[in-house]
């Protein structure tokens, strides 16, 4: 294994390279996905069955189907339903990279709006109107009072979503984004040394992971120390 990277510092180059192109579509996923699963929150529970409707019917297409599948149709086919200037706008501009990070913040989105769903309903009732006697609007009442503590109580699922959301982007490479996958392909290509190659992919995403993992406990511990001094 160590030759193989040795042997062509390109190969390290290239991995490394794919580690950041990964990272990056992770993070800005990961943010993305938070800002629209706190907006779908907020829109399940506003008084309009409409827009609940609107909603459920968002949040269960992206839980249902598949990630490759909502990738392939952002890459293959929502291109197709735009002008010709923007297609083109597109090809010049990674747009196998940013189409991606949509189709996977929306897939990890419709998960975290879930699980800050069964956050909101596990607080004690009157909260809200408690609020709302005070002056608050409602969207003041979701934004400052209910969602941040929905958060915190739904930080362990979350924390698991974040972890899927990242070995999700593993996915982007069957549309051409150079990530670390994309990397390993190609250097297994070029020195048909399969099982070197994929478990030096698989060591980076176990680090990323475990990563991920130690930074979701160390929340957990945060959150829960904050509780135990009140």
């Amino acid at each position: 294994m160590r030759d193989l990277l040795l042997s062509n510092p390109d190969n390290v180059s290239l991995l490394l390279h794919g580690l950041r192109v990964t990272g990056q579509l992770f993070a800005i996923s990961w943010v993305l996905a938070l800002v629209v699963a706190a907006l779908l929150t907020a829109a399940r529970a506003a008084p309009s069955r409409w827009l609940q409707r609107g909603v459920a019917l968002f949040v269960e297409y992206h839980r249902n189907v598949p990630g490759l599948v909502q990738i392939f149709v952002w890459y293959f086919g929502v291109p197709q339903l735009l002008p010709t200037g923007w297609q083109r706008w597109i090809n010049r501009h990674d747009g196998e990279f940013f189409l991606s990070c949509i189709a996977l913040t929306l897939y990890a989105a419709a998960y975290m709006s879930e699980d800050l769903r069964s956050g909101l309903r596990s607080l004690a009732r009157g909260q809200g109107a408690a609020a709302r006697s005070l002056g608050m609007t409602y969207g003041q009442t979701l934004r400052l009072v209910l969602l941040p503590q929905a958060m915190r109580a739904a930080l362990g699922p979350m924390v698991n979503q974040t972890l899927a959301l990242f070995k999700a982007t593993s996915l982007a490479m069957t549309v051409g984004v150079a990530d670390l996958m994309h990397a390993a392909r190609q250097i297994e290509n070029e020195t048909y040394r399969t099982f070197e190659v994929f478990l030096i992919a698989s060591v980076c995403y176990l680090a990323g992971s475990w990563l991920i993992m130690g930074a979701g406990a160390w929340a957990q511990r945060r959150v829960l120390a904050a509780r135990g001094g009140r």
